[in-house]
């Protein structure tokens, strides 16, 4: 028997918390699957180790664990690993299937977009002293926060604003308020707040309050705060994707945001799976095509610096 345990991150706010639980409740019937499960990393009862002894409990023989985590740090990389090699050790007879985590997803930038949208704000409107600030929760990993960038980026190429800036709540820099700055110094006057955040809690509640502050301090300038991810459709239809591949297909290379892959996508539709593996295949070749162009180019650099060396001798 199948079972799904989703995996909130846990806040110390237990508005927050609830929200997650909340979110699952709303995705449950959407999903075929008889044992769904919640559990969280920190701050929040059940932790990972309880919620699968729980999807045991009730009879699960699989269990996919998915984590509702925007991208894999610390996390998802240490702690939820390290809970299924427990519940592994625990309990022989049942698999347990590690899902991936929402990441770098087409889906997420139309979520971004429908907030903008919610906000008051077009996309390709001619305002040429728009800024949006899209502010993250800032990890110690550097693949998250460089994901975050990457994020922005393709932000940026959908939704037409003069400047997409990114900035982060904590931990690592620019700071929130680094970020404001930033906007105001490029010469925006009007600055929307995107928050790249899930669900509510203490550090979406700072960033409302700080706003207020910059409000208070930059008089001539505008700002706007737009919504949080929530409980936005489009992130129900990523997890279901998340469970889906976890149970019945296997966790592929990342070509959700390849504009070739959604590209081909579009001009063949969506169940041709023969297309859609080859073109996985095709993707991959162009992706060793530059491996191999950027090995060339570090021979070449490692050429030159032994020249350099022996000249200095």
């Amino acid at each position: 028997m199948d079972a799904v345990l989703f995996v909130g991150h846990g806040s110390k706010d237990p508005e927050g918390n609830e929200e997650v639980r909340q979110f699952v409740a709303s995705l449950a019937p959407e999903l075929d699957v008889p044992i769904i499960e919640t559990c969280f990393l920190e701050f929040e009862r059940p932790d990972v180790l309880q919620g699968l002894d729980a999807c045991v409990k009730r009879g699960a023989t699989r269990v996919a664990v998915i984590p509702i985590i925007l991208f894999s740090a610390g996390h998802a990389k240490i702690h939820i690993p390290a809970a299924i090699d427990e519940a592994k050790e625990k309990h022989p007879h049942v698999q347990f299937i590690y899902g991936r985590p929402i990441g770098v997803h087409e889906q997420v930038l139309d979520i971004l977009a429908a907030r903008m949208a919610e906000a008051g704000f077009a996309s390709g409107a001619d305002d040429e002293d728009l800024a949006v600030l899209i502010i993250g929760r800032g990890s110690s990993d550097p693949d998250a926060n460089s994901d975050i960038y990457k994020m922005s980026r393709l932000f940026w190429e959908r939704w037409r604003a003069k400047w997409v800036e990114t900035a982060f709540m904590g931990v690592t820099f620019p700071l929130y308020e680094e970020g404001v700055e930033r906007c105001l110094k490029l010469g925006a006057r009007h600055v929307v707040v995107l928050p790249y955040f899930l669900f509510t809690g203490v550090l979406i509640k700072r960033m409302a309050d700080q706003l207020e502050r910059f409000r208070a301090r930059y008089p001539e300038a505008r700002f706007t705060l737009a919504e949080y991810f929530g409980y936005h459709p489009l992130l129900k239809d990523v997890l279901k994707e998340r469970v889906e591949e976890a149970l019945h297909g296997e966790v592929k290379l990342n070509c959700d945001t390849c504009q070739y892959r959604l590209a081909a996508m579009e001009h063949i539709g969506h169940h041709h799976h023969h297309h859609h593996d080859h073109d996985h295949g095709h993707g991959h070749h162009h992706h060793g095509h530059h491996h191999a162009h950027d090995h060339s180019h570090d021979h070449n650099h490692d050429h030159h610096h032994d020249r350099v060396r022996h000249a200095t001798k």
